[in-house]
């Protein structure tokens, strides 16, 4: 018998209609359903008369639930993994599962589906060509303003899920951060029934005084200081690696022309490593 498949199945965020066909089949299919909470996914399992057995896999017991779930791949079994809403591993568990699945030559299948921070960007009206997705923040002070301080001058939009209890200290750090005057959205209730965009400024009353019932996405336009820079400098036209390759070329010690790249783009040294190593 050979070894089975792991789907990662997006599911609806809110409206249950955004449920695809491909979605659904490929549930009705597989062997088991590995989802974030029962209780949840049982209810858009009713809805659309899917029998397949389902068993826990949340952030809690992740690692060790993989194993077992390995197993039954490793026997043939096809196993789909679903979050509470949207796409699994965004923000949510199944990287564990993936890299382990990925390491055992398992094949693993996306299917493609809802996902809370494309659907408010789309909605944003703000630059959707470059765009860095940071999910939630860290929980710790220091971790948060290290991140935002980093990213302070990052030209690319900006976006972040918030839980809403922890929304007034997020809101009032990235005005603190990145500025006040920074454009910001405010996506609530996404594809629900009181699905609302607040448009306004970061340090602005209509959003710091903003009250969530639910979880938010923030989409924060980027610097318009190293947009300006961006343009004013022809290097910052090439890709990072040719970037720094032009300096190395011209006799520049790599150290030096790596903190030279990141000064002409507005970047944190480590950024820069960063990219260079996703870069293709």
């Amino acid at each position: 018998m050979g070894k089975g498949k792991l789907y990662l199945v997006a599911t609806p965020i809110g409206n249950l209609e955004d449920m695809s066909f491909r979605a659904l089949r490929v549930l009705k299919e597989v062997d088991l359903i590995a989802c974030e909470d029962t209780r949840r996914t049982r209810q858009l399992c009713n809805y659309y008369q899917v029998t397949t057995p389902l068993i826990s896999y949340h952030q809690h017991n992740e690692r060790d639930r993989t194993l077992s779930l390995l197993e039954k791949l490793k026997n043939g079994q096809d196993i789909a993994v679903v979050s509470d809403a949207g796409t699994p591993v965004i923000s949510d568990p199944g990287a564990v599962i993936v890299q382990a699945a990925i390491a055992e030559n398992i094949e693993t299948v996306p299917v493609p589906g809802p996902s809370a921070f494309l659907a408010a960007l789309t909605a944003s009206g703000l630059d959707t060509t470059r765009f860095l997705f940071a999910g939630f923040l860290p929980r710790k002070e220091s971790l948060r303003h290290k991140l935002l301080k980093e990213w302070q001058y990052c030209p690319e939009t900006l976006i972040f899920y918030v839980s809403p209890h922890r929304y007034p200290v997020v809101i009032n750090d990235l005005a603190k951060c990145l500025g006040a005057d920074r454009d910001v959205v405010v996506a609530r209730e996404l594809t629900k029934l009181h699905e609302t965009f607040i448009r306004g400024k970061l340090g602005s009353e209509l959003v710091l005084n903003c009250q969530p019932k639910g979880e938010v996405c923030l989409v924060v336009s980027g610097s318009q200081t190293v947009a300006k820079q961006y343009q004013a400098n022809p290097l910052n036209d090439l890709t990072m690696k040719q970037h720094l390759e032009f300096y190395i070329d011209n006799g520049i010690e790599r150290k030096t022309a790596l903190k030279k790249v990141a000064q002409d783009r507005g970047l944190k040294r480590n950024e820069v490593y960063k990219r260079l190593k996703t870069e293709h």
